[in-house]
């Protein structure tokens, strides 16, 4: 079974940095994008940043300049490094990954479990 666990999050003042991690488990061939999403209270899901298994990342841009996204392929993980933090990044952060799976062959898309990230003011 294939599994997306994030890590890090918490609480952090405006101003301040954070980085959380996501590290995927199970059965796979490969792991092609990779990316990060937030959804604030009351908001649609967004965005952040993602990255292609060569190293090619794109990023919304609200933040720009501020986060930064990488991988280790043979951790099988993603990173996001977020400095310059704004109350208004709050919001609960997932990670999302389109996986080759051992078991079936196909390219799905699996998501985490999500981890919280709060910026107060």
């Amino acid at each position: 079974q294939v599994q997306l666990v994030e890590s890090g999050g918490g609480l952090v003042q405006a101003g301040g940095s954070m980085s959380v991690s996501c590290v995927v488990s199970g059965s796979i061939i490969g792991i092609g994008v990779m990316a990060w999403h937030r959804q604030a209270p009351g908001k649609q899901r967004e965005l952040v940043a993602a990255i292609t298994s060569d190293g090619n990342a794109n990023y919304a841009d609200s933040v720009k300049g501020r986060f930064t996204i990488s991988r280790d392929n043979a951790k099988k993980t993603v990173y996001l490094q977020m400095n310059s933090l704004k109350p208004e990044d709050t919001a609960v952060y997932f990670c999302n990954a389109l996986i080759l799976v051992r078991d079936t062959y196909r390219r799905e898309d699996y998501w985490g479990q999500g981890t919280q990230v709060t910026v107060s003011s």
